[in-house]
Protein backbone atom coordinates (compact mmCIF):
# COMPACT_ATOMS: atom_id res chain seq x y z
CA UNK A 1 0.00 0.00 0.00
CA UNK A 2 1.27 3.47 -0.99
CA UNK A 3 0.36 6.66 0.86
CA UNK A 4 0.84 10.13 -0.55
CA UNK A 5 0.93 13.26 1.60
CA UNK A 6 0.33 16.64 0.03
CA UNK A 7 0.58 20.02 1.74
CA UNK A 8 -1.31 23.16 0.74
CA UNK A 9 1.02 25.50 2.62
CA UNK A 10 2.22 27.20 -0.59
CA UNK A 11 -1.31 28.22 -1.47
CA UNK A 12 -1.69 30.22 1.77
CA UNK A 13 1.10 32.65 0.81
CA UNK A 14 -0.20 35.88 -0.61
CA UNK A 15 1.24 36.91 -3.95
CA UNK A 16 2.06 40.65 -4.15
CA UNK A 17 0.12 42.63 -6.70
CA UNK A 18 1.72 44.15 -9.79
CA UNK A 19 1.25 47.61 -8.30
CA UNK A 20 3.07 46.65 -5.08
CA UNK A 21 5.97 45.17 -7.04
CA UNK A 22 6.13 48.25 -9.28
CA UNK A 23 6.12 50.62 -6.29
CA UNK A 24 8.94 48.66 -4.61
CA UNK A 25 10.96 48.71 -7.83
CA UNK A 26 10.42 52.46 -8.34
CA UNK A 27 11.63 53.15 -4.79
CA UNK A 28 14.89 51.29 -5.44
CA UNK A 29 15.75 53.32 -8.57
CA UNK A 30 18.27 56.13 -8.12
CA UNK A 31 16.72 58.83 -10.33
CA UNK A 32 19.75 61.12 -10.01
CA UNK A 33 22.09 58.71 -11.83
CA UNK A 34 21.98 57.23 -15.30
CA UNK A 35 23.07 53.76 -16.33
CA UNK A 36 24.98 55.12 -19.32
CA UNK A 37 26.21 58.71 -19.61
CA UNK A 38 25.69 60.52 -22.93
CA UNK A 39 28.44 59.86 -25.43
CA UNK A 40 29.84 61.23 -28.64
CA UNK A 41 31.43 59.30 -31.54
CA UNK A 42 35.00 60.17 -30.50
CA UNK A 43 34.41 58.59 -27.07
CA UNK A 44 32.67 55.39 -28.22
CA UNK A 45 35.87 53.36 -27.97
CA UNK A 46 36.31 54.19 -24.26
CA UNK A 47 34.75 51.33 -22.30
CA UNK A 48 35.34 52.53 -18.72
CA UNK A 49 32.29 54.54 -17.54
CA UNK A 50 34.27 57.21 -15.72
CA UNK A 51 36.76 57.71 -18.54
CA UNK A 52 33.92 57.78 -21.09
CA UNK A 53 32.17 60.50 -19.06
CA UNK A 54 35.40 62.53 -18.83
CA UNK A 55 36.02 62.08 -22.57
CA UNK A 56 32.49 63.26 -23.38
CA UNK A 57 32.66 66.35 -21.16
CA UNK A 58 36.14 67.29 -22.38
CA UNK A 59 35.17 66.78 -26.04
CA UNK A 60 31.92 68.73 -25.70
CA UNK A 61 33.70 71.56 -23.82
CA UNK A 62 36.35 71.75 -26.53
CA UNK A 63 33.70 71.83 -29.29
CA UNK A 64 31.76 74.60 -27.56
CA UNK A 65 34.95 76.58 -27.00
CA UNK A 66 36.00 76.08 -30.61
CA UNK A 67 32.63 77.26 -31.96
CA UNK A 68 32.57 80.36 -29.76
CA UNK A 69 36.19 81.24 -30.60
CA UNK A 70 35.76 80.74 -34.36
CA UNK A 71 34.73 84.29 -35.29
CA UNK A 72 35.94 86.07 -32.16
CA UNK A 73 32.74 88.11 -32.14
CA UNK A 74 32.41 91.31 -30.21
CA UNK A 75 30.44 89.89 -27.35
CA UNK A 76 28.05 92.18 -25.48
CA UNK A 77 29.15 90.81 -22.13
CA UNK A 78 32.79 91.82 -21.90
CA UNK A 79 32.54 91.95 -18.12
CA UNK A 80 32.54 88.13 -18.05
CA UNK A 81 35.58 86.06 -18.91
CA UNK A 82 33.95 82.75 -18.03
CA UNK A 83 30.29 81.86 -18.20
CA UNK A 84 28.48 78.79 -16.89
CA UNK A 85 26.57 77.09 -19.69
CA UNK A 86 23.86 74.61 -18.81
CA UNK A 87 23.85 71.86 -21.41
CA UNK A 88 20.72 69.74 -21.84
CA UNK A 89 20.82 66.57 -23.91
CA UNK A 90 17.32 65.44 -24.76
CA UNK A 91 16.31 61.81 -25.42
CA UNK A 92 16.15 62.54 -29.17
CA UNK A 93 19.85 63.63 -29.14
CA UNK A 94 18.98 67.34 -29.39
CA UNK A 95 21.23 69.79 -27.53
CA UNK A 96 20.02 72.89 -25.70
CA UNK A 97 22.23 75.56 -24.15
CA UNK A 98 21.40 78.18 -21.52
CA UNK A 99 23.63 80.48 -19.52
CA UNK A 100 23.60 80.62 -15.77
CA UNK A 101 24.63 84.31 -15.63
CA UNK A 102 22.14 86.81 -14.27
CA UNK A 103 22.94 89.82 -16.47
CA UNK A 104 22.42 89.86 -20.24
CA UNK A 105 20.92 86.35 -20.22
CA UNK A 106 18.85 86.87 -23.37
CA UNK A 107 21.78 88.29 -25.35
CA UNK A 108 24.13 85.53 -24.27
CA UNK A 109 21.54 82.82 -24.95
CA UNK A 110 20.84 84.16 -28.44
CA UNK A 111 24.58 84.16 -29.25
CA UNK A 112 24.88 80.60 -27.92
CA UNK A 113 21.93 79.46 -30.06
CA UNK A 114 23.43 81.07 -33.15
CA UNK A 115 26.97 79.75 -32.61
CA UNK A 116 26.39 76.35 -31.03
CA UNK A 117 24.98 74.39 -33.96
CA UNK A 118 26.07 71.45 -36.10
CA UNK A 119 27.48 69.22 -33.39
CA UNK A 120 28.36 65.60 -34.11
CA UNK A 121 25.65 63.11 -33.16
CA UNK A 122 25.42 62.68 -29.41
CA UNK A 123 23.86 59.56 -27.99
CA UNK A 124 21.62 60.48 -25.03
CA UNK A 125 22.01 59.05 -21.55
CA UNK A 126 20.33 55.73 -20.85
CA UNK A 127 18.34 54.82 -17.74
CA UNK A 128 17.02 51.27 -17.59
CA UNK A 129 17.28 50.90 -21.35
CA UNK A 130 15.41 54.13 -22.14
CA UNK A 131 17.00 57.35 -23.49
CA UNK A 132 16.58 60.15 -20.92
CA UNK A 133 17.24 63.88 -20.64
CA UNK A 134 20.43 64.90 -18.86
CA UNK A 135 21.67 68.31 -17.78
CA UNK A 136 25.01 69.53 -16.58
CA UNK A 137 26.87 72.81 -16.37
CA UNK A 138 30.13 73.54 -18.18
CA UNK A 139 32.39 76.55 -17.66
CA UNK A 140 33.11 78.30 -20.96
CA UNK A 141 35.96 80.77 -21.24
CA UNK A 142 35.17 83.77 -23.41
CA UNK A 143 37.85 85.46 -25.43
CA UNK A 144 36.58 89.01 -25.74
CA UNK A 145 38.28 91.77 -27.65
Amino acid sequence: MLFLCVSCQFIDKQIPSEEELLNKEIQTIDWKKVDEFPTIITCDSVSDKTQNQECFINTLSALIQQKLDADKPKLPFAKFDTIAVQVSILPNSTLQFETQQQADNEKIDSILKAKLVDFPIIKPAIKRGIPVKTQFTLPVILKVE
